[in-house]
């Protein structure tokens, strides 16, 4: 039986498995398809070509007809940060909270595409039907306001896809986890649990975010100068409590970053806020004494173009930050930004700043995801027959695997592109299809193994050689070659020259008749460009040549 067929019940995973980040879920029931989130993830160390990744939608995008609706869980870029660019070829309504609507609706309306959309707006904790899907919201903490699980009630049992979540006995914004309602799921029987493993390696609780704002109101009441906190702009009670801490300390708090201020737009606009004063505007902040000023800022790992980058290399035009003033990360740091974070703590430090993470003695963040006892303890609730980890490393899945089977779940570990079918019958992979990872590339998707980025891979590790080439009608070269080499070559370098006069003499060489044919002369040409350069460099750029006949 494969996933086109029209009489089961399956799960496939497109982005988001074996990973953090990326997430893009379907779920196939009688025929028709529903995805559950569409994210982003970054290339980081492994693609430096590319700046923001999603996963590949040409195999839904190929069903869309059968495609009833993108259901979002919550607000974080992984989980929605996709949908502005991939929404033009799957073209569904798309459901979500209040608050993920109004971090949508400013995607949307920044990528042209709010009048073509159709967003609903669903209270918290409703019940809806999409096409085929009777769809239950369970209200869960997570760092972002109104993020939901999801249990799917089909005639096959009832699917349980948690989504981001922990259990936190005091989040700050919004009510804790609604464990009464997990435990009502688990007296009806859950056939399959589809659940998050980014802590599955972690012992103990992830903590709550009400221990974070004490942290935070002793920390900034103690600091003396300039502060700036880096934090997740969506994670919005972590920005109240860093608001309040400032406040409590005499301070008044600017926002740095186009993230900052659209989370804080969404926020109020949907009732958080409320008993704030409005932030500072970036060019006021510059004229408060230091000892009255707190920033919080976009970079919290490392974004090249973020505020907090261009803080630390000195180069913001509204602020800087130097001997005396304080950075805190109140922010994990997500595997793969590792080598970005630290270049800019680097700077920071050189700078004369302090920096405080969280590995320091000052509790500054924890964690929106759930640690091994929150998950024994949704296990003991929801008693799944059949357990799907997902939202993780490979080795997180492992972990999580190994724990389900703990409390009776039989653990399926799949990856991106795996059809999980689980009804009617025995639970099994059905088959595989097409998965991966686009690149965005302005207005446009790229395959990272096509020819776009394999040229960027070429020009970032063996660089680009140009030449220009003026002939005459019988292909004589007429003046000098001119070459421009950024990124190999050091000014007033001769090697250039040389190249130029090698290229010259090469071209004059060619026979006759293939000098008289344009097409013909120009690969000629870059052909021997090429040679001229792997002679004097033993790399292999990429090369490209201009020809001009005069």
């Amino acid at each position: 039986m494969t996933f086109d067929a029209t009489d089961d019940l399956a799960f496939l995973p497109l982005g988001g498995t074996g990973e953090i980040g990326m997430n893009l879920n379907i779920y196939r029931l009688d025929g028709q398809l529903l995805a559950v989130d569409c994210g982003i993830g970054f290339g980081g160390a492994d693609a430096p070509e590319a700046e923001i990744l999603v996963p590949d939608p040409a195999w839904l995008s190929e069903r869309r007809d059968r495609l009833v609706g993108l259901v979002i869980t919550h607000a974080h870029e992984d989980h929605l940060g996709a949908v502005a660019s991939l929404w033009p070829v799957l073209r569904c309504p798309i459901y979500a909270s209040p608050f993920a609507s109004a971090v949508l609706r400013r995607k949307l309306g920044e990528a042209g595409l709010m009048h073509e959309v159709t967003l609903h707006t669903l209270p918290l904790s409703t019940r809806v039907k999409i096409g085929n899907f009777d769809l239950q919201f369970l209200r869960v903490a997570h760092s972002v306001p109104e993020a939901q699980a999801l249990a799917i009630r089909t005639r096959h049992g009832i699917v349980l896809h948690t989504g981001d979540w922990k259990l936190d006995p005091d989040p700050l914004i919004g009510e804790p986890t609604d464990e009464a309602a997990f435990a009502a799921l688990g007296r009806e029987g859950v056939l399959a649990m589809v659940c998050d493993s980014t802590n599955a390696l972690v012992d103990g609780h992830s903590g709550s975010e009400a221990d974070v704002r004490k942290a935070l109101f002793e920390l900034i009441a103690s600091l003396k100068g300039r502060i700036a906190v880096a934090c997740f702009a969506t994670n919005i009670a972590r920005v109240d409590s860093i608001t309040r801490a400032a406040l409590a300390a005499g301070r008044r708090v600017a926002l740095f970053g186009r993230s900052l201020r659209n989370a804080d737009a969404a926020a109020r606009e949907t009732g958080y806020f409320k008993d704030l004063p409005p932030f500072l505007e970036e060019d006021e902040a510059g004229y408060l004494p230091d000892d009255e000023l707190l920033i919080i800022c976009t970079g919290s790992q490392g974004e090249p173009r973020s505020a907090l980058a261009k803080i630390a290399a000195d180069t913001h035009p509204q602020i800087s930050l130097g001997e005396g003033d304080t950075v805190i990360f109140s922010s994990r740091m997500i595997p793969g930004n590792e080598k970005a974070i630290m270049n800019v703590e680097a700077a920071l430090y050189r700078a004369g700043c302090r920096v405080i993470t969280p590995d320091s003695e000052h509790p500054v963040h924890v964690s929106g995801h759930p640690a091994k006892d929150e998950l024994r303890r949704l296990y003991e609730l929801v008693k799944p027959r059949h357990a799907v980890p997902v939202h993780g490393e490979w080795r997180h899945l492992q972990e999580h695997a190994a724990l389900a089977k703990e409390f009776g779940a039989t653990p399926h570990l799949i990856e991106d592109g795996d059809v999980l079918r689980l009804g009617p019958g025995q639970a099994e992979v059905a088959e595989t299809v097409q998965s991966g990872k686009l690149a965005v590339d302005g207005p446009r998707l790229l395959p990272l193994d096509g020819a776009v980025l394999g040229a960027r891979r070429r020009m970032l590790f063996n660089g680009v050689v140009v030449g220009s080439v003026a002939v005459d009608d019988q292909g004589r070269v007429v003046g000098s070659p001119q070459i421009s080499a950024p990124g190999l070559f050091e000014p007033g370098e001769e090697e250039p020259i040389q190249i130029a006069a090698d290229l010259a003499r090469m071209v004059n060489d060619l026979p006759a008749p293939l000098r008289r044919e344009d097409s013909a002369l120009r690969e000629a040409a870059r052909s021997a460009l090429r040679k001229a350069v792997g002679r004097r460099l033993k790399k292999r750029p990429l090369v490209e040549l201009h020809l001009l006949r005069v």
